[in-house]
């Protein structure tokens, strides 16, 4: 199929997965829109056409592994493993019951095709590379990915990860910072500078990219550059939008968390299909 194509199904699945996530929040009540949304595209990319995976053996051994180190974002990941068949699509609206399969943050207890539980911001990705080093160590082909958020990135445990991850040459190891520039106090950078992110990153011996995490042909040309083998680990410096999507959220701090007004919930749908509001 030829590449213009992927990437406008791509961008329609992202469209439909959007709406399935302001869906499912509205219905919660309660959750993370902003870091879901800025997270979104670059997990549609992963879900529907770069990771080898089985949707009806979630634990196939031979399967790419996929950590959502930012927990909290993970009505993005929900929507996607319901998009690729997981589970039915209807336990979506069911997010954050306390009955539900789907709680607040990834449950690996829970959830088919949850490959780790996560929300303790560093601990996810010190897991991914734990399963990296894994892989080499049995001489398995699959990859490793995972997703930190930019505040995340504030903790020393992603660091003395990363440390390690370089130490251990885990070229089967590729991270994402989604780097929506807020977190639930404020700016990042007036709470915990993290710049130069490229130049710690590439400090710390990690094969660096820097991309427009909303644009496909950026996402596919960053992971298709990452998955030479070269003795690194790779990292993706993914520029996003918190809320994208919705103008409302949008670079708005205030929808780091919460959940929109069911009444408007109709109207935030209508713009991300780019259709009127009803």
């Amino acid at each position: 199929m030829p590449l213009d194509v992927v990437l406008k199904r791509l961008e329609e699945k992202a469209r439909e997965l959007r709406c399935d996530v302001i869906k499912m929040i509205g219905k919660a009540g309660s959750g993370h829109p902003g870091g879901s949304l800025s997270a979104l595209d670059i997990i549609t990319y992963l879900y529907f056409h770069q990771m080898r995976i089985d949707p009806q053996n979630p634990q196939w051994e031979g399967r790419d592994r996929f950590v959502l180190s930012k927990g909290h974002g993970c009505p993005a990941l929900y929507a996607a493993l319901a998009g690729r068949g997981y589970f039915p699509k209807e336990a979506l609206w069911t997010l954050r019951d306390s009955t539900s399969m789907l709680q607040g943050h990834p449950d690996m207890t829970k959830t088919p095709g949850v490959d780790m539980t996560t929300g303790s911001l560093g601990q996810g990705f010190s897991c991914a590379v734990g399963m990296a080093l894994g892989g080499k160590l049995q001489k398995k082909d699959f990859w490793v990915y995972v997703m930190l958020g930019d505040g995340e990135v504030q903790a020393g445990q992603v660091w003395e990860a990363a440390m390690a991850a370089a130490h251990y040459h885990l070229d089967n190891l590729i991270a994402v910072v989604d780097y929506n520039k807020l977190q639930v106090d404020g700016r990042v950078a007036a709470i915990m500078n993290i710049e130069p992110l490229v130049d710690k990153w590439r400090a710390f011996g990690w094969d660096t990219l820097e991309i427009n995490g909303h644009v496909f042909e950026e996402i596919h040309q960053a992971f298709q550059k990452c998955t030479t083998r070269n003795g690194q680990p790779h990292v993706i410096i993914a520029h996003t939008v918190k809320g994208k999507g919705v103008s409302a959220m949008e670079g708005n701090v205030a929808w780091h968390a919460g959940s929109p007004e069911k009444e408007k919930v109709p109207a935030y749908i209508a713009e991300i299909r780019g259709e009127q509001a009803p």
